[in-house]
């Protein structure tokens, strides 16, 4: 059985390594390194990918949420609420603003936010709802979205898994009243580095976003609040142009690797996400559920097949946030899953063949 990687970016940048050369090489020659036109011809295009009418570009996924947060009032006092299986990010983000962080249970067929616990969850300090759009799968955004509507709360998709995910036809990046992305290399849309961006059709949002991310300046030497160096950088902005142009082709092939898990793993005793009627995902990672992931582990690193945990404790038990006063048992169905998964290798390089291989190892544990 040949080596097969958790995840692989080789392959990809070479396949584009002529059109990465040719953009950064016009970011040197006319030295906009921060802002200017190289980052604002990548915002256009990244809001009309997802059907947003703007887009802010931004140094990582957290300074997105956390800028977008900001935008909506966010501060001392708030609460907002999110899922407990979650990348720490996302409560890292309502932490910085000052806010509480507030946590739901999920669904267990797909692991995503559950509309029905959000009335329970919301009181008259509740701010802002965060579904989490993981593994690259978009939440049931229609209810979530009716419940907001109906307290006047604001919606921030945490769509840093989702590029290209759609939710009865439309992307994630467009399903509330802001989405933030991260750029970070792993994802299907990765820069050579850090970055993220906020999307929205708000107008005051957007503008809000910019002048955070430059310090609190939007007209020059003029800082109207006190802001922060979130600013997303020329040259990651000209490799996301690049990437952009391929990435729902690499989406079309995770989904194809996808279905040959899926059909493979029928019927062998591993938990799958399902896939909601409405949904198109981008399966940013596949995680599979298991009942000895220490048995499952160890046979696919002994066949060489490269596997991870996204994420093996939930954010309420982090030592970080047990002053949230949560306990074990106080989340089950993300408690369990988060306890028992591990991620298979996905990325759209990977070939069906590799994926073949992968099942056969886990169709060999018995009693998984």
């Amino acid at each position: 059985m040949s080596k097969i990687p958790f995840f692989n970016l080789s392959e990809q940048t070479n396949a584009i390594r002529a059109e990465v050369d040719q953009v950064i090489s016009g970011v040197i020659d006319n030295t906009a390194f921060v802002l200017g036109p190289g980052l604002e011809g990548f915002e256009e295009s990244f809001a009309a990918f997802c059907g947003s009418k703007y887009c802010a570009g931004t140094s990582s996924g957290t300074s997105a949420l956390h800028a977008a947060m900001i935008a909506f009032g966010v501060g001392e006092g708030d609460e907002v609420i999110t899922v407990a299986n979650t990348f720490i990010a996302t409560v890292e983000a309502i932490a910085m603003t000052g806010a509480t962080p507030v946590v739901v249970d999920v669904l267990e067929d797909t692991g995503l936010m559950d509309p029905s616990k959000l009335e329970g969850a919301i009181t008259d300090k509740t701010k802002v709802i965060i579904p989490v759009h993981l593994f690259g799968q978009c939440c049931d955004m229609g209810p979530i979205n009716e419940i907001a509507a109906k307290h006047g709360i604001k919606v921030l998709e945490d769509a840093c898994q989702a590029h290209g995910a759609r939710y009865k036809g439309r992307r994630a990046g467009s399903l509330g009243d802001a989405a933030a992305f991260s750029f970070y290399p792993s994802k299907n849309l990765g820069s050579f580095g850090e970055g993220g961006a906020v999307t929205t059709s708000d107008e005051t949002v957007v503008a809000t976003v910019k002048g955070l991310r430059h310090h609190g300046q939007i007209v020059k030497n003029e800082h109207s609040v006190i802001g922060y160096n979130y600013r997303l950088h020329a040259m990651q902005a000209g490799v996301l142009g690049v990437k952009l142009k391929h990435l729902d082709d690499w989406n079309d092939n995770r989904r194809k690797l996808a279905a040959r898990y899926q059909s493979n793993l029928e019927g062998a005793g591993y938990w799958m996400a399902a896939t909601a009627p409405a949904c198109e995902p981008v399966y940013h990672l596949f995680p599979i559920g298991c009942k000895d992931k220490e048995t499952v582990g160890k046979a696919l690193s002994e066949a060489g097949i490269g596997w991870g945990q996204h994420y093996p404790i939930p954010v309420h038990l982090q030592p970080a946030f047990l002053y949230l006063g949560y306990s074990e048992g106080d989340f089950p169905v993300a408690e369990k899953l988060m306890r028992t998964s591990l991620t298979l290798p996905m990325f759209p390089e990977l070939k069906l063949e590799q994926v073949d291989e992968v099942c056969e190892v886990l169709k060999s544990i018995p009693a998984t």
